[in-house]
């Protein structure tokens, strides 16, 4: 669809008549700040922002884009990697307001609007011992997240966010609402779960809820990064039989300059097991024990803790406003030549805020057939997430080419790639991100649900 910035005025006002939301314009107070997304390296200026109260809303705002050929960006929480969720001259259906959350703990079930970010939903499912399968930074929203599919703490136990969605209300193209489910529109549902927002706008999601805490032992333990082949040899080996209530995070980085990091650490180049064990804790610290024992740790925060805390750590570290540049791969397993290329990279980071994150796989995740939804990549056993970042624009360039360098270096190990990792790297890049048959799976959908691309601003499926 094409951009344009001029928007009839009647048919503003007419959406004005109907709407019991707010409607920004360039010259609108708030209209600055709601243009911003958590990527600080994004600046675009929508000709409209509709921050949506409901369904009502979402179909009003929708029926204008479609009118007035404006091309549509769709906001859950804003967090994407390349800033899918506001464009240049165009409209974006912030979701943003629609914070509706509904536990019904005799059921077993949560239902999340679409504007939820995971820590809304974490502090209301743990009032009662349970929880969703969600991401590691409580300012992502849950639609995005969930859409593209959902890797976690807690993903080895009980899967993806995805694995436990039981229905989604969703918008098409075309206005309708509709449900989607095992029973219904089930076509839909294999969608919806990891193929991102191209078949319309999700109202609400309807999950399964978990035990989990609401204490966890969790955190991480760090050495410096001249140990980090040493480490990684060992980590690798040590959950080759790891149960399921174990998940880990491989960290490199610079130590930050936090509160509880001593200042003649500040600035080293350090390498860190980030673990999180979803079982009774005396559980896990016996079989987290090998793990703190080995070698010489210059930090260990590995211990018992409240779930919620443990689901915080990781946002002092990405923040909103910063600039960020991933580049993502999965990868079968740690080989030496993996370790090899990873230490090698991982000791040459600049920035103080860059660090990679490589993601144990495995578990409830692999258990479950492949083909049962459009997520792709259930058998890796690594993912790996490059992040080249910066407080400011200053020095991004050679952050974002520190990334793609890494990455490029492990190209003959690649498998295949987590859709929510990807910056816009064009057609072929989601084609690997799904494989074939599920590309072209996707594709006969799009074109049942969104024939004309009306929402075309995500890792898009392209209906033609």
């Amino acid at each position: 669809m094409a951009q344009r910035t001029e928007i009839d005025g009647g048919a503003v006002d007419e959406l004005h008549r109907t709407f019991r939301g707010d409607i920004y314009r360039p010259d609108d107070p708030g209209y600055d700040e709601l243009r911003r997304v958590w990527n600080g390296s994004i600046d675009r200026h929508p000709a409209i922002i509709a921050r949506c109260t409901g369904a009502a809303d979402i179909r009003a705002a929708l029926r204008l884009a479609r009118s007035q050929d404006l091309l549509v960006a769709v906001r859950g929480g804003g967090h994407s990697f390349p800033g899918l969720s506001v464009c240049d001259g165009g409209m974006v259906i912030d979701l943003g307001a629609m914070k509706g959350i509904r536990v019904d703990p005799s059921e077993g079930t949560v239902r999340v609007q679409a504007g939820v970010l995971l820590g809304e939903l974490d502090r209301a499912t743990q009032e009662f011992g349970l929880a969703v399968p969600s991401g590691i930074v409580t300012h992502t929203g849950m639609a995005g997240l969930t859409l593209g599919g959902g890797i976690g703490w807690v993903m080895r136990k009980y899967g993806l966010t995805i694995d436990q969605l039981l229905s989604v209300d969703l918008i098409t193209a075309d206005g309708e609402l509709v449900r989607a489910s095992q029973e219904q529109n089930a076509d839909l549902f294999w969608g919806v779960r990891g193929g991102g927002g191209n078949f319309g706008i999700v109202t609400e999601f309807e999950f399964r809820l978990n035990p989990v805490g609401p204490y966890v032992m969790a955190g991480p333990v760090f050495w410096p990064m001249e140990n980090a082949p040493e480490v990684l040899r060992f980590y690798r080996d040590w959950i080759a039989h790891a149960p399921d209530e174990l998940m880990t995070i491989a960290v490199q980085r610079r130590a930050p300059a936090l509160p509880i990091v001593p200042p003649d650490l500040v600035g080293k180049h350090v390498v860190a097991i980030v673990a999180c064990y979803t079982g009774p804790v005396e559980d896990g610290e016996r079989v987290l024990r090998p793990l703190k024992e080995f070698g010489s740790p210059v930090l260990d925060f590995c211990r018992p803790k409240p779930y919620l805390e443990h689901q915080m750590m990781f946002d002092p570290s990405f923040p909103h406003g910063w600039s960020y540049y991933v580049r993502s791969c999965d990868v079968a397993a740690l080989t030496d030549d993996v370790i090899d290329v990873a230490v090698e990279h991982g000791s040459s980071i600049s920035s103080p805020v860059t660090s990679v994150a490589m993601w144990q796989m495995g578990g409830a995740v692999g258990r479950i057939d492949d083909s049962d939804t459009a997520f792709n990549g259930r058998r890796a056993g690594f993912t790996f997430n490059i992040n080249g970042n910066s407080k400011t624009a200053d020095n991004f360039d050679a952050e974002r080419e520190w990334a793609r360098n890494y990455w490029s270096a492990l190209a003959p190990h690649h498998t295949g790639v987590y859709v929510n990792f990807l910056m816009e790297e064009g057609e072929e890049r989601i084609r690997q991100a799904y494989g074939a048959a599920k590309y072209d799976r996707l594709k006969t959908l799009k074109r049942k649900y969104d024939p004309t691309n009306v929402f075309t601003l995500n890792q898009n499926i392209k209906p033609d």
